[in-house]
């Protein structure tokens, strides 16, 4: 792999950075802005166990909708501007939520703000391949830590904000967080425009994604496994944040209070690691031994779940909220396995799109499988197996290869 000589951050892109940064802090929060204060909501809107549940399966769908939608928004406005309309729709998102005096609006107003944080999803990582080509590794792990945040906040905040200005306002300052964040971009949008109009950018050209390329990754090793080890990751932190307290509450014995501390365990287990993954996987010369590393601390804490579920449960918690480490693991080999940005947005779509799906119908199989045989072995068992998938992903990565190149052949 090539490696470039390391620039000041700063040096003439500190408004992309301060974008990137900005953006990275509104990513999650329409997911945990709205599940803590759902009582109070449903005071002014009548909301059934069904229409909350369906809420909470909002955030996969549309992102993996979103890795379809990505790649289509960077050829149409090329990847600033991709960025910028989405902050919009992402606002008005927000903004529709607060207002909203139906459970249809609610619902829409979530689609909206989902939508925009997903396209964002797809487009930061060839955005980060073009102006930070050579800190891949360091930009990354601090925007994935941002999102990181951007989970937590909502959640710490959304109870006070709501009983102190009501659940409206509680809803709809993300919108103003969100609006902050436009504003570098629209500078970036600026700046790129006439940069174009005088012929002098020469990524001009590439900033955009290609179809034809987006239709062909299938027969590309490097993004099958990307895809595969992002679907690891998801389908395992999906499944644990729907699931994960109900089985502590009936095979360890816990209280739901004690249940629901230990998925706060489970959330945060994962924020060191997101910054040190990163950084290894852009220095190391095969990201195999990250790959595996996350695929082992899967491995290990269910195990612990199957085998001593009521020893060291705090251990087999933590090992299990350590794993998704690959998710951004797979954010940097999205940009280090392309040589270009049209590769990058591709590959982006691609490996999201996927995730997110699988992601998706995680939890419902987990159900699933628990309703069918009365107990929590053979979902975790079943989580354990589609973990140990992630090697296939380590094994095709251990090999330094570019998508480009692949499908050239």
């Amino acid at each position: 792999m090539t490696t470039l000589r390391p620039l000041p951050l700063w040096a003439g892109r500190t408004v992309a950075l301060l974008g990137i940064l900005a953006v990275a802090l509104s990513l999650r929060t329409a997911v945990t802005a709205i599940s803590p204060i759902i009582a109070e909501i449903r005071e002014d809107i009548p909301l059934s166990s069904v229409g909350i549940g369906v809420i909470g399966a909002l955030p996969p769908i549309f992102f993996a909708l979103s890795g379809f939608l990505g790649p289509w928004a960077a050829r149409r406005f090329g990847l600033e501007g991709a960025i910028g309309v989405s902050i919009v729709i992402m606002v008005v998102g927000h903004l529709v939520r607060a207002f909203s005096g139906s459970f249809g609006v609610l619902l829409a107003g979530s689609a909206l703000a989902l939508i925009g944080i997903g396209i964002c999803n797809v487009i930061l990582p060839p955005v980060v391949k073009r102006y930070f080509p050579d800190r891949l590794g360091l930009v990354t792990a601090t925007y994935a830590t941002l999102m990181s945040i951007s989970t937590a906040l909502p959640s710490l905040l959304a109870v006070p904000l709501s009983d102190t200005l009501g659940w409206r306002f509680s809803l709809g300052i993300w919108a103003a967080v969100a609006g902050v964040a436009l504003v570098p971009w629209i500078v970036l949008i600026t700046r790129h425009r006439r940069a174009a109009a005088a012929e002098a950018d020469d990524d001009a050209h590439v900033d955009v994604a290609d179809a034809a390329l987006e239709r062909r990754l299938w027969h590309s090793p490097v993004a099958v496994a990307i895809a595969i080890t992002f679907s690891v990751s998801t389908i395992s932190a999906y499944s644990a944040f729907a699931w994960l307290p109900q089985i502590l509450v009936d095979i360890v014995g816990v209280t739901p209070g004690v249940a629901g501390s230990l998925l706060a365990v489970f959330a945060i287990a994962g924020l060191p690691a997101s910054i040190v993954a990163p950084i290894l996987v852009s220095r190391l010369r095969s990201p195999a031994w990250v790959i595996v590393a996350g695929v082992g601390f899967f491995v290990a804490g269910y195990l612990g779940l199957l085998l001593a579920p009521g020893t060291l449960t705090v251990l087999w918690v933590l090992l299990i909220g350590l794993g998704p480490i690959l998710f951004p693991v797979c954010l940097v080999l999205i940009n280090s396995r392309t040589r270009t940005h049209t590769g990058s947005v591709a590959l982006s779509g691609f490996a999201q799109g996927i995730g997110y799906t699988v992601g998706a119908f995680g939890p419902l199989l987990v159900g699933v499988v628990h309703d069918l045989t009365g107990g929590w072995t053979a979902p975790l068992i079943g989580l354990l197996v589609v973990s140990l998938l992630g090697i296939v992903g380590a094994v095709i990565l251990s090999r330094p290869a570019y998508v480009e190149d692949e499908l050239a052949r």
